[in-house]
């Protein structure tokens, strides 16, 4: 079985080696399927994918029930009371680019000197079965924040954001500083730069760096820079891949040349 979310936590903080994915079906059956595989963690896509309250609670409960870790990309800050109610492990908090936007999602994750809404009558109270301070003590010490950096404007306060407490991880946003950037060419020198930037000021403040990658190689070159948390693909993606391997080995044996 995989860690628990405070040994999750515990990991991440430690920058020991992590593999995760996504999930962008909205069902418990990729979880379990992901977890089946030894993936390190899960990340429910609220953000790109069709997930609602309801089809979270059951990719919750299958990813608890599987013993794997599940972060929750969340669409923004006014979600992350319910993704914490639910039993997530922590938080992805997409379009970090400020200092202080850092200090308020990460508020937002802790009860003590933070903003979190309290409540034991949710997933992650055991429906009331865990007493009222000790679910405030072990949720502070377990919930993983992680500051997606993706927007350009980010960098010139990734310092100060890499330093806010409460912030556990930088996530490194490529697509959207590419997109940004606009530069077309199959490695832009501008996102390399900021992946630079970031990893720097993570290190420097003490933080673990998360990143996507898309294959072994890419990742090999961000654990070069820092990285240890390290999310690869999604079930779709996975989905994809093997559909379209499957048919092409069984198209190209029963195909006859003309």
């Amino acid at each position: 079985m995989t860690s628990s979310p405070s040994t999750f936590r515990q990991r991440v903080l430690a920058r020991e080696p992590l593999i995760g994915t996504f999930l962008k079906t909205p069902t418990g059956h990729a979880t379990e399927i992901v977890a089946d595989a030894g993936f390190d963690f899960v990340v429910i896509d609220q953000e790109h994918a069709a997930f609602d309250r309801g089809t979270t609670d059951i990719a919750m409960m299958a990813a608890r029930a599987a013993g794997v870790p599940a972060l929750v990309r969340v669409p923004g800050p006014d979600a992350i009371l319910s993704v914490l109610d639910s039993g997530g492990a922590g938080v992805l908090v997409p379009h970090v680019s400020s200092a202080d936007y850092a200090r308020k999602a990460a508020a937002l994750c802790r009860y003590r000197g933070g903003k979190r809404g309290f409540a034991t009558s949710t997933p992650a109270g055991r429906y009331t079965a865990v007493p009222m301070w000790r679910h405030i003590a072990e949720s502070d010490a377990s919930i993983v924040m992680v500051a997606q950096i993706e927007d350009p404007e980010a960098l010139d306060e990734i310092d100060a954001i890499a330093a806010v407490e409460g912030v556990d991880s930088l996530f490194i946003g490529r697509g959207d500083l590419t997109a940004a950037f606009g530069d077309e060419t199959p490695d832009p020198p501008a996102v390399r730069r900021a992946v630079e930037r970031i990893t720097t000021a993570a290190r420097a403040a003490g933080k673990s760096i998360s990143v996507y990658a898309a294959n072994g190689k890419e990742a090999a070159w961000l654990k070069e820079l820092g990285a240890s948390t390290f999310v690869v693909s999604s079930d779709q993606g996975f989905l994809r891949a093997g559909a379209l391997a499957g048919l092409a080995d069984v198209k190209a044996r029963i195909t006859t040349p003309a």
